[in-house]
């Protein structure tokens, strides 16, 4: 990633989203770089040193899943989030299977969009693995998997430690509901319960038991934000 922001490559035919998608970043430091062709968007991928790859499914020459195959063949390990109207189970196992790194069905959420970019390179350049993690008022210490909220230290559960980690690491963004499914709970697919839901409850009233500001800001049919705890 560049001072500016994230170096985008994105691969998409329809040129009203990828204008959308131009719009959307330019206030956040980022940069895209646009092929309206499969073949094209190889070729750019081959010679371009981006940060995460914005792959839609369909695409006049190739479809998204050759095109992903082709990359990984090649040898390029660079993020990978398919984009497509194609939202079921099995299609998002489809595209996951031929090597993208993270599936979003659309229509999607801006702020979603951008939180699984930051998400997906936050993990390839292992940003993320600092022995504590500082947020605000809440720290993560993730070799002795301790947390603490203004100095006071939180009894979580080890899935409940896991999932503040989680929260702390992307903390600013918006995380998904799926996203929290794939990374802490290890899933590729949504089982259909409230696994998320019950968890995020418990752990919202651990984070905010003796304070007098939340801990969590819930971003109706999106998902969830770390506050600081000041």
């Amino acid at each position: 990633m560049s001072a500016s922001g994230l170096e985008i490559l994105h691969i998409e035919d329809d040129k009203r989203t990828a204008a959308d998608l131009q719009e959307l970043v330019k206030a956040t430091g980022d940069r895209i770089t646009w092929s309206a062709t499969g073949s094209d968007g190889l070729r750019q991928a081959g010679v371009g040193d981006f940060d995460v790859i914005i792959l839609d499914r369909m695409l006049p020459d190739f479809d998204g899943l050759t095109v992903v195959k082709q990359l990984r063949d090649s040898g390029v390990g660079t993020p990978v989030l398919m984009l497509s109207a194609l939202g079921r189970t099995v299609d998002r196992a489809e595209g996951l299977d031929a090597g993208a790194d993270d599936y979003l069905a659309k229509p999607f959420e801006a702020a979603e969009l951008l939180a699984r970019l930051r998400a997906l390179h936050r993990r390839a350049s292992g940003a993320t693995h600092s022995a504590v993690i500082i947020h605000g008022a809440f720290e993560c210490h993730v070799k002795a998997r301790t947390a603490f909220r203004g100095g006071k230290h939180l009894p979580l559960s080890p899935k409940e430690f896991e999932l503040f980690r989680y929260l702390i690491e992307n903390a600013g963004d918006v995380v998904t509901r799926e996203m929290l499914l794939r990374d802490v709970w290890k899933m590729s697919f949504d089982p259909q319960t409230n696994v998320v839901d019950v968890n995020i409850g418990r752990l919202r009233r651990k984070l905010e038991d003796g304070f007098n500001s939340p801990a969590l800001e819930t971003i109706w049919g999106t998902g969830y934000r770390l506050l600081d705890g000041r």
